[in-house]
């Protein structure tokens, strides 16, 4: 018996597993597909993951129902939180929901495969390099995929600047014009108080070769997480100019400043 199907057996209870085989994602022999999802690393993580989900950030997510069950999909959020949380939370909330569960691929920072053994770790539970290339090609694959446009100008913005969405680029919208894919936005609200920065050391991340080097405790706070899905959004593979699909990036966008106000209306408090 292999160390993962060990692992499974002790860590994947039998509901957990038979929830997560409802998860269409075809794997070759040796259980990977061609971007290195793997399923039984994916169902140990997931399976582990979901006390954090649960307990730790006591997440509420609205809307998953306006996920489409199959076809390419683009979920598009606001980025915040230093690391990655957001986008695990939300790949849990849709692999997780009741009906017609989809395992969403995230497009990660090109930094996180320079680092040992976390880009394979990644990969094996659905992220891929963040480039246009490897997005459009799991798109045409029927794949859903996280975007965040902000990018490290989202992850790594200061306290002071939570909640406010930086410049996003057009990228994402014109692969889903391309590739017929519906836009779900999603407004998050509860990571940015989760690591909290002041400042940011910008020669020492220069010089370490990373987006950024935060000033905050070395602590991931238990903030509790909304989580906002909106209706889907399409449009059309036309010929638009670039002037145009700004403005429909601006709408995308303003729906999810409105999400994110609903998720600051609906919490009572931080924690």
């Amino acid at each position: 018996m292999g160390i993962k199907s060990y692992l499974t057996r002790k860590l994947v209870s039998p509901e957990f597993e038979a929830h997560m085989s409802k998860v269409n994602k075809p794997v070759g022999t040796l259980g990977y597909d061609p971007w290195g999802y793997n399923t039984e690393t994916s169902k140990i993580v997931m399976s582990l993951f979901q006390h954090v989900y649960n307990t730790y950030f006591r997440v509420q997510a609205t809307g998953l129902e306006n996920i489409p069950a199959e076809g390419p999909v683009l979920i598009i959020g606001n980025h915040s939180g230093q690391l990655p949380i957001d986008g695990m939370l939300v790949a849990y909330s849709i692999a997780s929901r009741q009906e017609k569960p989809r395992m969403p691929r995230a497009m990660i920072e090109r930094f996180f495969p320079t680092v040992p053994l976390l880009g394979n770790f990644l990969n094996q539970l659905g992220a891929v390099l963040g480039d246009p290339v490897n997005c459009s090609k799991m798109l045409k694959n029927g794949e859903a995929v996280i975007v965040f446009p902000e990018g490290i100008r989202g992850s790594g913005k200061l306290y002071k600047d939570r909640y406010q969405l930086q410049r996003f680029g057009n990228g994402f919208l014109h692969l889903a014009m391309q590739n017929n894919a519906t836009i779900i936005p999603v407004g998050i609200v509860g990571c940015e108080e989760t690591i909290p920065a002041i400042a940011n050391i910008k020669p020492l991340a220069k010089m370490l070769g990373v987006p950024y080097v935060p000033v905050a405790l070395p602590v991931i706070f238990p903030a509790k997480v909304h989580l906002n899905f909106g209706k889907p959004m399409t449009y059309p593979n036309d010929n638009a100019t670039e002037d145009e699909v700004t403005g429909r990036v601006e709408e995308v966008k303003t729906v999810i400043r409105e999400l994110i106000d609903k998720g600051l209306q609906e919490r009572k408090g931080i924690f």
